[in-house]
């Protein structure tokens, strides 16, 4: 099928065209240097034979979802959006590079690099689920570069609200990397469609193809959803691939959604997990926060810590105290006596004449000095005290399991984790894997005997782990 040329380039005020840079099914992308301020930027320009209503109404989607999202460091940059003079809606973006989607078939990617990629591009689509937003369009080709080697995501043209119910036919999909529930239409998108997505993106940058190609043998549309949907991966392939990491992508893509992470946030924690089994330094994960700002996890301990503010004391026993301040006739926030003369007006207790008793009021003030130094000196060591004692890692106790056709579910209750905190599962088969959410499932065979360890994991410092809960399977 022969490739259609590239629309003609439209005139834009302030931007000089310079050449194309792609085409694709609803638009082309071109290079065009904006002249103030001046630099190179990426224009995405939709084909004038498919501009209709529908397609107008994604595309300001796709550009405000952009300009919403665009904050985060791992999320293409969008500086304009507009329509030019001959009807065509367009959008000037970061220049980036779409390196990555040819080298990742052509080369061996390092596994410590590919981690990075996937914890900074799952953080993105973390955020993005937070804000509401599906990207449905996960895939390598929308993983550019910048001119600094970080990773962007690209191309939310498909992407929907979490809430919205989109028609299947009104979008398009990327077969080798959607999850089976989207090929055979039993859903438009979910959080765990997203999961399946980021996992066949991770093993394609590993593996040099997509999760169902199968080299030497018939690839077609039909082949690859055929296999999809038995959602048996092939092995990736290489020996410099940890094989926690290969249980970690297999269970991402799992047929049924509930044996996957519950969220994309679940996934990339266990790729920082690898991480550190391998010897590196794990990627920080970056999401939004707050409404207003978007942060690092390793910026939490900052937001969580307690800090002096004026007029209020630190924070003991879960209670704040307000300092007052010294009524006339009392010593001020520097030590120096306060008291009302002249009509009320403040003066300091520093004039030549002393009034009877004066020695015995400075040493009665002497003495209650010494007493709130000590009664603070203990409330000090009293705060040290509690932060110790809530520094202490819980541990998760009580765990129960169901057992279902085909697997089984264990589930335990909330020990009492932080916000930061997470369990680390231990199964028998030597399997590990890092989640937030009180339960785990695994897949088992009758006469199988499942056993998991559940060990709670702060900052990288493992709790005491779990008594052992295992289940025989009946035959």
């Amino acid at each position: 099928m022969a490739r259609r040329l590239p629309s003609q380039p439209p005139i834009l005020p302030g931007f000089s065209h310079v050449h194309v840079l792609g085409s694709g099914g609803f638009a082309d992308v071109f290079l065009y240097e904006q002249n103030m301020p001046r630099r190179q930027v990426a224009v995405k320009v939709m084909l004038s034979e498919v501009v209709n209503d529908q397609v107008r109404q994604m595309f300001q989607a796709e550009a405000n979802l952009m300009a919403q999202l665009s904050a985060h460091p791992s999320i293409l940059t969008v500086y304009q959006a507009s329509v030019s003079s001959d009807g065509r809606p367009y959008l000037v973006m970061e220049l980036c590079s779409s390196s990555l989607s040819q080298r990742y078939r052509t080369e061996r990617l390092p596994v410590a690099e590919v981690l990075r990629i996937a914890v900074r591009i799952g953080s993105a689509v973390e955020t993005a689920h937070r804000a509401g937003v599906l990207h449905r369009d996960i895939k390598p080709s929308n993983i550019l570069l910048t001119a600094y080697g970080h990773p962007v995501l690209s191309d939310f043209g498909i992407a929907a609200t979490l809430s919205e119910s989109v028609s299947q036919e009104a979008v398009g999909m990327s077969i080798p990397w959607s999850a089976p529930e989207v090929l055979m239409d039993e859903t438009a998108g979910t959080v765990a469609s997203e999961v399946w997505a980021m996992a066949a993106t991770v093993y394609s940058l590993l593996a040099g193809r997509s999760p169902f190609e199968i080299p030497g043998e018939s690839n077609r549309s039909t082949d690859l959803i055929t296999r999809i949907n038995r959602a048996k991966t092939q092995p990736i392939g290489r020996s410099d691939v940890p094989a926690s990491l290969e249980r970690a992508l297999s269970r991402a893509m799992s047929r049924n959604p509930r044996h996957r992470p519950a969220s994309v946030l679940e996934l990339i924690r266990e790729f920082q997990a690898i991480e550190s089994e391998i010897g590196v330094p794990q990627t920080p994960i970056e999401v939004a926060m707050d409404d207003w700002a978007l942060a690092t996890v390793a910026d939490l301990e900052d937001r969580t810590r307690v800090r002096s503010v004026a007029g209020i004391s630190p924070v003991v026993g879960g209670r704040r105290r307000r300092r007052t301040v010294p009524p006339a006739g009392q010593y001020d926030a520097v030590g120096t006596l306060v008291r009302q003369s002249n009509g009320g007006r403040r003066s300091t207790g520093t004039s030549r004449q002393q009034p009877p008793g004066r020695g015995m009021q400075v040493l009665a003030w002497i003495l209650v000095a010494c007493s709130v130094l000590v009664i603070a000196l203990g409330a000090t060591a009293t705060l040290v005290l509690l932060r110790a004692n809530s520094d202490a890692i819980p541990q998760v106790s009580n765990i129960g399991a169901e057992v279902s056709d085909g697997s089984v579910e264990f589930g335990w209750d909330d020990p009492g984790l932080a916000d930061n905190d997470s369990y680390t599962i231990t199964t028998s088969d030597g399997g590990s894997s890092v989640q937030s959410e009180p339960s785990f499932v695994v897949d088992a065979a009758p006469g199988d005997q499942v056993c998991i360890t559940v060990t709670v994991d702060r900052e990288g410092k493992l709790g005491s782990p779990s008594v052992p809960k295992c289940v025989d399977i009946p035959e």
